[in-house]
């Protein structure tokens, strides 16, 4: 654990790739005339800098990661990546507040989508161009992390999707590079496939690209401050519907798919609750949104299915202000902020797999009470569940839900209301973004908040993205004197 050279390594060259990144608004900029480029290009040249310097300080010939640098490198690499991402925030031509710019950051590679900008349809496109390209690249590492760290480091029951098992023909791909690079394929040609569909239906390019980046991600960026409202267009909702979706499921099926296993997807027990899940919930809200207004039924069942899948897959585009629907619709919202997709996915919030592992320890444990001396197992997916996993998901449900409420009440100390310091809580901690009533709700901007309360915010979606433990177990004494 004394060896930081590892550590060190890989953050340089998160840093130098996220130079590079830097240059494609820089280009966009000079392209359409505006003086940021001059920022990113600045921004570029220490972030590069930096990072090589660090890399080649600290390269080895080789070098292996054990768990415990694992829980440090994840952290590091975040925290170092969203403090480079900001600069570009902190010195375009609004030039934000550090608390503002830092929060924007976190919202982007933590691919949360809240935001502090007003104004979007003026603002620069290289900015519009680097919010979505952090959404992107977070969105990557994203997936990475919860395939390849993980479940080596056994957090919140993330060990059932380990995708190296001992039986080898249970592997997805023999090596881990080789599983990444699938995924990067993978990723690249749905966000391009996107892109595609929403120049299709009528979106510029920079939108086209730009909404392809967030909907893939489920991220929830948008060039224009009504978000996918703007369009007005039905075609537009169905194909972000389609690819929030698509960014919600396991990237792991996808490589199954196209290695030729072409009912992974359908087989799999996450998707089958996922579907259900907002199958169910759009159909009861479209019936009250239609009784409640001048929306046909299948009308108001596009708008329902549009925001329950921008919810429960954590991407936080939004279509209409659900805000106004009723109490009903705000009470279903708010539950469906501690949803998430499924693991594997660049979804956040609770995965849908912890509760279905929830639902199979309370079967188990109600057959108990009948059959006192019965003897049951727990199983999932077909297969028993390892014993360390029903614990594992209590404890992370446990601890995430004790966290959206010392999120909630730090936020009341700036005189926030109850439902603004819940939900946004709640949303911040589940990567969601928008939450319920005027100041953080769907139809709103974040830059009214105080910037203890965007602080805290900026805390709630580092510790949601990394599943919590990843974080607290740093602030342990026994993980740095083991």
């Amino acid at each position: 654990m004394n060896d930081f050279r590892p550590i060190g390594f890989v953050v340089g060259l998160l840093l130098c790739f996220l130079a590079v990144g830097m240059i494609v608004p820089a280009v966009i900029d000079v392209a359409s005339g505006s003086p940021d480029w001059r920022v990113f290009i600045a921004a570029a040249g220490a972030t590069g800098f930096i990072g090589g310097g660090l890399a080649l300080a600290t390269r080895a010939r080789a070098f292996t990661i054990n768990v415990r640098q694992a829980f440090l490198l994840t952290t590091a690499s975040w925290v170092v990546v969203i403090a480079f991402s900001a600069l570009p925030f902190l010195f375009f031509t609004r030039e934000l507040s550090l608390a503002d710019a830092v929060f924007e950051a976190t919202s982007g590679l933590t691919t949360t989508g809240a935001t502090i900008l007003v104004g979007l349809d003026h603002v620069s496109p290289g900015i519009l161009m680097w919010r979505a390209i952090l959404h992107w690249l977070g969105g990557l590492g994203i997936v990475a992390m919860a395939i390849l760290i993980l479940p080596l480091v056994r957090v919140g029951g993330m060990q059932l999707f380990r995708a190296e098992s001992s039986d080898r023909s249970d592997k997805v791909v023999p090596r881990p590079l080789q599983l990444a690079a699938h995924l990067g394929l993978i990723y690249f040609g749905l966000t391009a496939t996107c892109a595609v569909a929403y120049a299709l239906a009528g979106m510029s390019a920079l939108d086209a690209v730009a909404h392809a980046m967030s909907a893939v991600a489920t991220g929830g960026f948008s060039t224009h401050d009504a978000s996918i409202g703007y369009f007005q267009s039905p075609a537009i909702e169905w194909i972000s519907i389609l690819f929030m979706l698509g960014g919600g499921l396991p990237f792991v099926l996808y490589i199954r798919f196209v290695r030729g296993q072409y009912g992974a997807l359908l087989r799999d027990q996450q998707v089958h609750g996922l579907l259900a899940l907002m199958v169910v919930v759009s159909v009861v809200l479209a019936v009250w949104l239609s009784a409640r207004s001048d929306h046909g039924l299948l009308v108001a069942f596009r708008l329902a299915l549009f925001q329950v899948t921008s919810v429960v897959t954590t991407t936080g585009f939004v279509a209409v202000d659900y805000g106004l629907w009723g109490a009903f619709s705000d009470l279903a919202f708010f539950l469906l902020l501690f949803v998430g997709a499924c693991s594997g996915s660049t979804a956040g919030g609770i995965k849908i797999f912890r509760f279905q592992v929830l639902a199979v320890v309370a079967g188990v444990q109600i057959r108990r009470l009948i059959q006192p001396h019965g003897v049951f197992t727990r199983s999932y997916s077909g297969r028993p569940l390892p014993e360390d996993v029903p614990l594992s998901v209590l404890a992370f449900v446990f601890l995430y839900i004790a966290t959206v409420g010392l999120i909630a009440l730090a936020l009341s100390v700036y005189d926030l209301d109850l439902v603004t310091s819940l939900s946004a809580a709640a949303a911040a901690v589940g990567n969601i973004g928008p939450g319920l009533g005027p100041v953080v709700g769907p139809c709103c901007a974040m830059a009214s908040l105080p910037d203890g309360a965007k602080w805290f915010l900026s805390l709630a979606m580092l510790l949601g993205r990394l599943e919590l433990f990843t974080v607290l177990v740093l602030f342990s004494r026994a993980f740095w004197h083991a």
